[in-house]
């Protein structure tokens, strides 16, 4: 008969097994468990439009296969990939330093009150101005150029950064800066331990958003710009000038395909990730 110690030393390396076994696992399933709803989206939406092509709702609506020929079509003759990094090279150097000046900007904005007064309500309205708009006023002031692709998108995501990032900071409870007052962090120490872990949060959603419009911008430039600047909009405006409306489509998949997987694979797992640390993650909440 095996002694008492023997076996619950046994059971305790079982448990550890068990519990191991799924932390190994973990990884997998969850990125399964990510990638399964936007898989089955892509799916219903290819669904509903082969079933609205072979109903015949649109004469001019081409099949699925059109569009993924027209794809392939653009990776054989070596223009895809060049179109693709071109527009995603000025959407990340518009975004990087959009992002630079709409952090300073917000955070002067929570600092300094009448700065806060006098130019909110301006970044305000200009949140409200789509891209379309504000190309015409780049192209006068800059002319057609990667100058004014680039002030697009300054124009358009520095005012959504600037203004998440205000929100972010003022936000935080109160009772957090009294505490932290309390405890004698001053200056320095209160921005680093108290203020930027409290506003993280509102900061990633601020930099989602700026993205967001950082990305759409650059296409309406290279669409709306007489100026043959290589991109994807530049081949929406071949697909509208050929009323080829199976190269506009494929031009509107690649646009949603890279900015989906910039939100899933980037924007997705930070933000998932800094709300856990602040334990305001689903899975945390619900155990």
């Amino acid at each position: 008969m095996p002694a008492p110690e023997s076996t619950a030393f046994a059971a305790g390396l079982d448990t550890l097994e068990a519990q191991q076994v799924p932390a190994a696992r973990r990884w997998p399933r969850r990125t399964a468990a990510q990638a399964a709803p936007p898989l089955l989206a892509v799916t219903l939406v290819l669904a509903l439009w082969q079933a609205a092509y072979l109903l015949g709702f649109s004469d001019t609506l081409p099949a699925p296969a059109e569009v993924a020929d027209d794809l392939g079509a653009a990776w054989r003759a070596g223009t895809l990939l060049p179109a693709l990094g071109h527009s995603l090279a000025r959407c990340l150097f518009g975004f990087m330093a959009s992002a630079v000046i709409g952090i300073l900007l917000g955070l002067l904005l929570a600092r300094i009150g009448p700065l806060r007064t006098t130019v909110g309500p301006v970044l305000g309205a200009l949140q409200s101005l789509p891209a379309a708009a504000l190309v015409p006023v780049a192209v006068i002031a800059l002319g057609e150029s990667e100058s004014a692709v680039y002030a697009v998108v300054l124009l358009g995501a520095v005012p959504s950064i600037a203004v998440g990032i205000l929100s972010a900071v003022r936000q935080i409870p109160p009772q957090l800066l009294r505490a932290a007052r309390t405890m004698g962090a001053t200056g320095r120490a209160t921005a680093t331990h108290i203020l930027l872990p409290a506003a993280l949060p509102g900061c990633v959603v601020a930099l989602k958003q700026g993205w967001t419009f950082g990305w759409r911008a650059p296409m309406t430039a290279e669409l709306i710009t007489s100026t043959q600047l290589p991109g994807i909009g530049r081949m929406l405006d071949e697909g509208r000038n050929q009323h080829d409306f199976s190269l506009v489509l494929a031009a509107v998949v690649l646009i949603l395909a890279l900015g989906t997987a910039i939100d899933v694979g980037v924007f997705g797992p930070l933000e998932r990730r800094v709300l856990s640390h602040r334990g305001l993650a689903p899975d945390t909440m619900s155990a």
